[in-house]
């Protein structure tokens, strides 16, 4: 292996690594709910809201850390990143009340996470590889990030059985600051992406104005809504749907824990095969396949058999969106502005994720069920796969022109 090799791998395990911490840690918060708010005898709303406003604060963020990564380098990012996530699992651990838990677990870990996540991460990585490799890439760090799910949450488990809810969270505040130890691997990025692509001369401001007039990235942009409607409604209110079925909270714990392990496999042959075939019908095909398994989990009576079989299914097509779609972005506008573009998708996933977990909650209590909000997922995710029959995923006119003149 040649050292350009070798040096390119260490990037990607690195990289990978970076992810790993990322969601691992975020992941592993869901475990604090119920010590949290017994400590303080709130309801668990509290600490719930807490980690809504995580997930807004990430979305919200995420173009501006990806504009600064693209202007000013991933790793100054990602230190940035590293220092506001810590600080905020720290806050968190030495919260006195409801608005240090809002601020640490919700607001700092949320901008955290955004300048440490695959809204920055990826853009980089796509950087680092051949064209032809470049799907592939963003497919290994999206598993990288399911892999520290399952490789921290029994760590952080331990912590919190062992030391209590405080000290666990402040064990890891430190060691999130290890992420910063893979900055190294970024430190040429803005260099490589400028020397890279062939591209014309174009600030942030054209390039945010060439992408909000093409019809094609807000196509795009109305896919990851309903990505992360769907995944946050069931991430959230699953257990809660199993439990009315009359199941134990293990089949729970079992059902999310077989989505984890799925979507590990799911990114990597998405990253796989959004490198060899069209990316659009990929993602065509992976909403309408979601579809059809809600709809087949919904029409065919429960039991523990098709509990495991959907979320089986459902770990395949979770995250395996994330390649084609942060891969049509580079193809499109290329990988200049990447992170940036990339980020204004990421934060309508997110908003999708806010709409998907609060339209739960607000029809079960107004209706007494999940229901609507299932049909609506299945009639959402059929109607997203056909729009992107329709995306045209050539470069740019701009990109095209350039690569004639070249």
């Amino acid at each position: 292996m040649s050292q350009y090799k070798k040096l390119l791998s260490f990037a990607i395990i690195a990289a990978s690594a970076l992810l790993a911490i990322n969601f691992g840690f975020r992941s592993s918060l869901g475990l604090f709910l119920k010590p949290v708010s017994e400590s303080f005898g709130y309801g668990r709303e509290i600490f719930a809201f807490s980690l809504a406003l995580q997930n807004l604060f990430w979305g919200l963020f995420q173009p501006l850390a990806g504009a600064i990564a693209d202007k000013y380098g991933t790793a100054k990012v990602i230190i940035l990143g590293s220092l506001l996530y810590a600080l905020g699992l720290y806050i968190t651990g030495t919260a006195d009340g409801f608005i240090d838990l809002h601020l640490g677990a919700g607001i700092l870990i949320g901008m955290g996470i955004s300048g440490t996540g695959l809204g920055v991460v990826l853009p980089a990585m796509a950087r680092m590889v051949r064209p032809e490799k470049r799907a592939f890439a963003l497919g290994i760090g999206t598993a990288a990030g399911s892999a520290g799910q399952f490789l921290l949450i029994p760590v952080a488990r331990e912590f919190l059985v062992t030391y209590g809810w405080q000290m666990a969270l402040v064990i890891m505040a430190v060691a999130s600051l290890s992420m910063i130890l893979f900055t190294p691997v970024f430190k040429d990025d803005k260099k490589t992406d400028t020397k890279t692509d062939a591209e014309s001369e174009q600030n942030l401001r054209e390039a945010l104005r060439e992408a909000s007039k093409h019809f094609h990235y807000w196509l795009l942009i109305a896919g990851f809504f309903v990505c992360g409607f769907q995944l946050a409604f069931i991430t959230v209110h699953m257990p809660s749907y199993l439990a009315d079925k009359g199941f134990d909270s293990s089949v729970a714990a079992a059902s999310l824990s077989i989505i984890g392990l799925c979507n590990i496999a799911g990114s990597l042959a998405a990253g796989h095969l959004s490198g060899i075939y069209s990316k659009k019908w990929i993602l065509a095909f992976i909403y309408g396949a979601r579809s059809i398994v809600i709809v087949l989990f919904l029409v065919f009576p429960i039991s523990l058999f098709s509990v495991y079989a959907f979320s089986f299914a459902t770990g395949f097509l979770w995250l395996a969106t994330v390649p084609p779609t942060s891969g049509l972005v580079a193809q499109m506008f290329g990988l200049r502005y990447m992170g940036t573009l990339y980020g204004i998708v990421f934060l309508n996933h997110q908003i999708g994720s806010f709409t998907g977990v609060w339209l739960g909650g607000y029809l079960f209590d107004t209706t007494g069920s999940y229901n609507q909000v299932w049909w609506w997922a299945a009639i959402i995710a059929a109607i997203t796969a056909i729009i992107h029959i329709f995306i045209d995923e050539r470069p740019v006119e701009r990109l095209r022109h350039a690569a004639k003149v070249i």
